[in-house]
């Protein structure tokens, strides 16, 4: 049995919107091209009551950030008894929220950058304190937040107040990691097995908001792997942009697929990381609804592994409609 209509959810709520609707736009031609009928919601609130009048065997979530990788519309789409694309309720809270990511990488033993956190209730003095224990430079991230929005480098302490105020635009409650100098590196997930390693280079000092979606110098390469031998020839073999010798690489992708686990993702991921040339990975974040357009680097992975853009989206609604089968069947035999 297969899914043949499909309803895709974009535009949304939170600042991600623009976004979202790139990404929705994009997977409803891949859709069609791979022979779903398709329908498209711009959700404009959360109640989706358009989504009552519209014939469905899946609904494809291209939503980003609140209301989309909070579990929001997951919970919305449960209590309708409809199947959908990627991680359920839980999976998507905890990656949607830096701070309970970051505590179950730490639980888990994966490594993460040092962190600590501060609220817009503390006094400047007593962050700036905490700051300087755990050493400048530090990033400054709102906690439930995506697409870099609102992320600043604090290098002086007296630009902290001004990266502060940035953040806590989008939240009480901001989370300060140590600053890690290293390769940009993400790994994209699908069907619980990783995809080709993906190197970004920003042309600015880091993946922000701009580099990622303004600024065409960004370059996004496709890691190749070498010999170890080849690793050796070089002291700064480590440091070679788009290279890893081959145990990293393996490394970089068992590691991303254990971040995946370690939160209950499902059906596919993008795990973010760094790597600082000395053989350390560091975690950053699992975003369970990435980017989706041709563009984006979960799709750029999914090219690189022989995947096609429309093959990838439907592959994803088949994934979400078979767990459901799986689901039905397992209600009905208990």
């Amino acid at each position: 049995m297969k899914p043949k209509h499909v309803v895709v959810l974009m535009g949304g709520v939170s600042p991600e919107r623009e976004i979202s609707l790139r990404s929705g736009n994009a997977v409803a031609k891949a859709l069609g091209d791979a022979g779903f009928t398709v329908s498209c919601i711009d959700v404009k609130d959360e109640k989706i009551e358009e989504l009552d009048q519209k014939e469905k065997d899946v609904v494809f979530i291209a939503l980003h950030g609140y209301f989309g990788e909070d579990g929001g519309v997951q919970q919305l789409l449960e209590s309708k008894g409809i199947p959908y694309t990627g991680s359920g309720i839980t999976a998507s809270k905890l990656a949607m929220d830096k701070l309970a990511t970051k505590n179950c990488f730490v639980e888990a033993g994966l490594k993460t950058p040092d962190y600590i956190t501060a609220t817009e209730f503390q006094e400047l003095n007593e962050i700036q304190y905490e700051i300087m224990r755990l050493g400048l430079p530090v990033v400054l991230k709102p906690i439930r937040n995506g697409s870099s929005i609102g992320i600043s480098i604090v290098k002086d302490i007296s630009t902290l107040q001004l990266g502060l105020k940035k953040a806590f635009e989008f939240g009480y409650e901001v989370l300060i990691e140590k600053y890690i100098k290293g390769r940009e590196l993400t790994v994209g997930i699908l069907e619980d097995r990783a995809l080709p390693v993906i190197e970004v280079k920003p042309a600015m000092e880091f993946f922000n908001y701009d580099a990622k979606y303004k600024d065409n110098r960004t370059e996004y390469l496709i890691v190749e792997k070498t010999a170890e031998e080849d690793g050796n020839e070089s002291g700064n073999s480590l440091l070679k942009i788009g290279v890893l010798p081959s145990s990293l690489y393996a490394e970089a992708q068992e590691l991303a697929l254990h971040a995946h686990r370690v939160l209950g993702c499902k059906g596919f991921s993008r795990v973010d990381m760094l790597f600082d040339g000395k053989n350390e990975f560091y975690l950053l974040e699992v975003n369970t609804i990435p980017g989706f357009t041709e563009k984006s680097l979960l799709p750029k992975a999914a090219k690189a592994a022989g995947i096609s853009f429309s093959a990838l989206c439907g592959k994803i609604v088949d994934l979400a409609f078979q767990s459901a089968l799986v689901s039905v069947n397992e209600t009905i035999q208990n």
